[in-house]
């Protein structure tokens, strides 16, 4: 692909995934053309992002010509299937996390690819969070010496379950917070210290939705360090969103990384109040600790490592792999629940 041509998108779904992750990254990185979006939002998305085209469905969406690039943000359910569409039509993929709702699945997907030679890569864009980053930084500097134990928490106050897919579709359909919120968690405990299997897991299901909404996982990790992850949408109060215990110190931050909730409300990309934190971190011990700013978060950094790789060659920004090793750790955990 020639570096003068921009990367032509079509994108499946604009809902909260498409319309906030998506749309906007591609729009505003000059790399990138939004050509088509499968909606029904015809209006909206003319109101948003005027060149790109509605067209009603995938196989409309495939038809259009000149497309080098699919991104699938439509619903759990239906990622596998909108995924082998665009593999089987030669064209380089990326799909929202999880990208498939078990193991078998994704890990055919992964190989069908491979077989097709069509570049395939996940959207796991909170590896670019920037408390994420920070932590991520401090590990791999030895700031916090060997680290005994990882807490993470994605948690919430939500009582009723609503009637969102995510809380209407069973867990082997891809609902649940442990695929949701799990694909996130597990795959930063696994990206800061390496394989790991499951020895303890929680799967409760508070509401009486269709699939669980309170989870905790504990991973062991062969590095000798323990992963403590957890999962809620009715945690009235949340607990720190890290704690990080090693031998030197720890590190301890709260709340969400902003990016979310600032595209939600409209921020664009190229605004420098995106990503930026308004809390800080803590980091040393009890009696001698520091306040520490976190780094920004840049969901950017994707799609810039992406075009780089469909560009040149480089490394996709994320290996689908590392995905696979976040759904056979679910399945192990749904297994775990069965017993």
């Amino acid at each position: 692909m020639s570096d003068g041509h921009a990367i032509r998108v079509g994108l499946i779904g604009y809902g909260v995934a498409g319309r906030v992750f998506h749309a906007p990254f591609l729009a505003a990185d000059p790399a990138f053309e939004l050509a088509a979006v499968v909606t029904s939002q015809a209006d909206r998305l003319a109101a948003d992002h005027p060149g790109a085209i509605a067209v009603a469905d995938v196989e409309a969406l495939l038809a259009h010509p000149g497309l080098d690039l699919v991104v699938v943000a439509s619903p759990t359910p239906l990622h596998v299937a909108h995924a082998t569409a665009a593999i089987d039509a030669g064209i380089a993929t990326v799909v929202d996390k999880p990208f498939s709702p078990d193991a078998a699945s994704g890990r055919a997907l992964i190989e069908r690819a491979d077989a097709a030679g069509v570049p395939f890569t996940v959207f796991q864009n909170r590896r670019w969070d920037g408390d994420f980053v920070t932590l991520r930084r401090l590990v791999a500097e030895g700031a916090l010496g060997d680290v005994r134990r990882f807490e993470s928490r994605f948690e919430w106050w939500m009582p009723s379950a609503g009637d969102s897919w995510k809380a209407t579709t069973a867990a082997g359909d891809g609902g649940g917070v442990l695929l949701d919120l799990g694909a996130h968690l597990i795959d930063q405990a696994l990206l800061l210290f390496g394989p790991a299997a499951v020895a303890h897991a929680e799967v409760r299901n508070r509401r009486g939705g269709a699939a669980e909404d309170d989870v905790f996982v504990v991973l062991d990790h062969v590095c000798g360090t323990t992963s403590h992850l957890w999962m809620s949408a009715v945690a009235p109060l949340s607990g720190p969103r890290f704690r990080t215990l090693g031998s030197l110190g720890g590190f301890l931050s709260w709340g969400l990384d902003p990016q979310e909730d600032q595209l939600g409300a409209g921020m664009q990309p190229g605004d420098p109040r995106l990503g930026v934190a308004g809390t800080t971190a803590r980091l040393g011990t009890d009696a001698h600790h520091d306040g520490l700013p976190l780094e920004p978060g840049d969901y950017a950094d994707f799609y810039r490592r992406l075009a780089e790789s469909l560009r040149g060659g480089s490394p996709l920004p994320v290996d689908p792999r590392d995905s696979l090793a976040v759904l056979e750790l679910i399945d192990t955990i749904h297994t775990w629940n069965r017993k």
